[in-house]
C-alpha cells in the first residue's frame, strides 16, 4: 500500500457497513428497491422460502414492509432493470453491469465446463430461444432427468451453459423458473456492445464491491466477486495501483500487521461520521450481503454464525434456517422462523451470551412483529427461548401490532 491509511475504530468501521450497506441512515429508503440494487451492487437469489425469499428479504431488511409484489415488479420488470449471473452466488445484478462480467463469459467459454459436459445440440438450443423465446425449461422438455437435484437434463445443462457465456439471459422469472431469452433482446444495444478487458471488468468491480461493503479486507472482496486465480492477481494489482478507487485503512482488531492498512474503503464513505437516520431493527436473510460471509461476520460483529439447514435435524444448535437479528447496529440474537397459517412461530430464539432480555426484549419483539406483519400473520408464538424468561416478553398482549 502506497498510502499511508486511515486509521478506524472497529465501531467505526462496523458504522460505515452498515450505513453502505443501506441499513442506518436518513436517506436509505430513497428510491426504493431500484436503488438499494444499486447501492448493493447484488442481492443473492436462493430457492429456500421460509418467511419469504431471500431477494425479498433482503429488500424488507432495508426498506420495511414494501409489499412482495413491488418488490418483484422491482427486480424483474419489462423492460429489464436488472439479470441474473455470477457474482458472490447466483444473483440478481443491475442490468447496467452486464458489460462487467465479460471476464466471467469468457473464462467459461474458454473452460467448456462448470457443474456438467455442455451437450452437443446447444446451437440447436439457441436456435430454438430465437425462434421461440423467451422460454423456460418447462419449454423444452423440463430441467431434470429424474433423479437428484443436480440430475440436469441436456436441455437444462445447455440453457445454463448459453446463460454463462452470455449467448441468453434471465431477467426475470415465472414460478421461480429461469426465463431465457436472447440476450441482443434484453440487453440495451450500448451495453451489449461495451467490450470490456478482463482488466477493466474488474477494477469497475472492485470500486462496486468496495463501495457496497464500506470497508473490506482482501477476502471481504474476493469473496463478493469470487475471484480466484488469475482473477484474484489482478484484484491485487488494481488495489495496489488505486485504480479500483479504493483507499487503504487500518481497522483496529482485524488481522495485519501493526502500523499498516489491513483493508480498503471506499473514500465517500469516509467522508463523513455516519451518526444520522435510524437503525434498521429487523431479521437478516442468511443471504444477505451484510452477513453473507461468515469469516466478515464474525470479523466485524463478533456474532458466529452458521446456516444450518444442511447440518443432520439432531445435530443443530440455533435450528434450520435460523435468521440473525439486526438492533442497534448490531447482531444482538438469532430466531428460527416458521409459519402455522397466520400464526409466526419462533422454533428457537437465541439471544447473544452477556445481554440483557430486558434491555433488549422491546428490539426482539419489534422485529419480530414487523416480519409477521409483513408475511401477513397476525400472532406470534416463541416455542422455545435462551433464556427463557424472554418467552413472556415477546408474546404478551401488550406487544401484539
Amino acid at each position: 500500500m502506497t498510502e499511508r491509511p486511515t486509521d478506524l475504530t472497529a465501531d467505526e468501521a462496523r458504522r460505515v457497513i452498515l450505513r453502505s450497506q443501506g441499513l442506518i441512515g436518513a436517506d436509505v429508503r430513497k428510491g426504493g428497491v431500484h436503488a438499494m440494487l444499486r447501492r448493493l451492487g447484488a442481492v443473492q437469489l436462493d430457492t429456500i422460502s421460509v418467511l419469504a425469499r431471500s431477494h425479498e428479504l433482503v429488500a424488507y431488511a432495508r426498506l420495511g414492509a414494501v409489499g412482495r409484489p413491488k418488490v418483484e415488479r422491482a427486480y424483474w420488470h419489462n423492460p429489464a432493470q436488472s439479470f441474473e449471473y455470477w457474482c458472490h452466488a447466483a444473483c440478481i445484478l443491475p442490468i447496467e453491469h452486464w458489460p462487467l462480467y465479460a471476464f466471467r463469459r469468457r473464462a467459461y467459454r474458454d473452460r467448456r465446463y462448470r457443474w456438467h459436459e455442455v451437450p452437443d445440440g446447444v446451437d440447436k438450443l439457441l436456435d430454438q430461444v430465437r425462434e421461440s423465446g423467451p422460454l423456460t425449461t418447462s419449454d423444452v422438455g423440463g430441467a431434470k432427468n429424474g433423479g437428484m437435484w443436480w440430475d440436469w437434463s441436456d436441455s437444462k445443462i445447455g440453457l445454463e451453459w448459453l446463460l454463462d457465456i452470455g449467448e441468453v439471459v434471465c431477467s426475470r422469472r415465472v414460478g421461480w423458473r429461469r426465463v431465457y431469452d436472447l440476450a441482443e433482446r434484453v440487453v440495451p444495444a450500448d451495453l451489449l456492445a461495451d467490450d470490456l478487458s478482463d482488466e477493466e471488468c474488474i477494477v469497475r468491480l472492485a470500486a462496486i464491491a468496495g463501495r457496497s461493503l464500506g470497508v473490506a479486507n482482501r477476502t471481504d472482496l474476493i469473496d463478493f466477486l469470487r475471484l480466484k486465480g488469475r482473477f484474484a492477481a489482478i484484484l491485487d494489482e488494481v488495489l495496489l495501483s488505486g485504480a479500483a478507487g479504493l483507499v487503504p485503512v487500518a481497522v483496529a482488531g482485524w488481522p495485519g500487521k501493526k502500523g499498516q492498512g489491513n483493508a480498503w474503503a471506499d473514500p465517500a464513505a469516509l467522508e463523513s461520521e455516519p451518526r444520522g437516520g435510524r437503525h434498521r431493527t429487523t431479521l437478516l436473510s442468511p443471504f444477505d450481503s451484510l452477513i453473507w460471509h461468515r469469516g466478515r461476520t464474525e470479523r466485524v460483529f463478533g456474532f458466529k454464525y452458521q446456516l444450518e439447514l444442511y447440518v443432520p435435524k439432531h445435530k443443530r444448535v440455533h435450528g434450520y434456517f435460523t435468521m440473525p437479528v439486526l438492533a442497534g447496529g448490531r447482531l444482538i440474537g438469532r430466531v428460527d422462523p416458521a409459519r402455522e397459517g397466520t400464526t409466526l412461530v419462533i422454533r428457537q430464539l437465541h439471544l447473544e451470551p452477556g445481554l440483557s432480555p430486558a434491555k433488549y426484549a422491546d428490539a426482539l419483539s419489534d422485529a419480530l412483529w414487523s416480519a409477521a406483519e409483513w408475511v401477513g400473520c397476525d400472532a406470534v408464538r416463541v416455542e422455545r427461548a435462551d433464556p427463557p424468561e424472554l418467552i413472556p416478553l415477546l408474546t404478551s398482549p401488550d406487544r401484539t401490532p
